[in-house]
């Protein structure tokens, strides 16, 4: 049964790259062409791959739960990080120049939210290397 559902992922993802290739074919053959179907395309290819991933993660932890504790420790850290963030982010700009960028102040605090949480997750990097190199230095 194994052999049988590996045989047809491997034909699917055959079909998945054959048709990617004759769409870039196109792409580039065709300059006229309708760019809709390209579009259209990638957003089924996400799809199909967010779908995936997140069913190879559910399996993963029913498989492993010890792992899959971790990992839902790692996630709920993640949220509280975001959390902080969006927190700590606000509108630093006025009405006027809102206006004249066309955006809004939600977008502004969640783009200063994201900001925010790539600093803390850079921090983090750099901490978990020094941290790593001075253990290293101990053992």
């Amino acid at each position: 049964m194994t052999d049988r559902i590996s045989k047809l992922l491997q034909w699917f993802l055959y079909l998945l790259l054959a048709v990617s290739a004759i769409l870039t074919v196109l792409f580039y053959v065709d300059s006229d062409s309708n760019t809709d179907v390209y579009i259209y395309w990638s957003y089924v290819l996400l799809g199909i791959t967010v779908v995936v991933t997140i069913v190879a993660s559910l399996a993963g932890m029913l498989l492993k739960p010890k792992s899959a504790v971790k990992i839902l420790i790692l996630a709920g850290i993640m949220v509280v990080i975001g959390i902080v963030s969006y927190s700590m982010s606000g509108n630093e700009f006025s009405a006027i120049w809102l206006e004249q960028k066309d955006v809004t102040v939600a977008t502004s605090r969640i783009v200063g939210a994201g900001l925010f949480f790539s600093y803390f997750l850079a921090a983090l990097a750099v901490l978990a290397i020094v941290v790593a190199s001075i253990a290293r230095i101990f053992k």
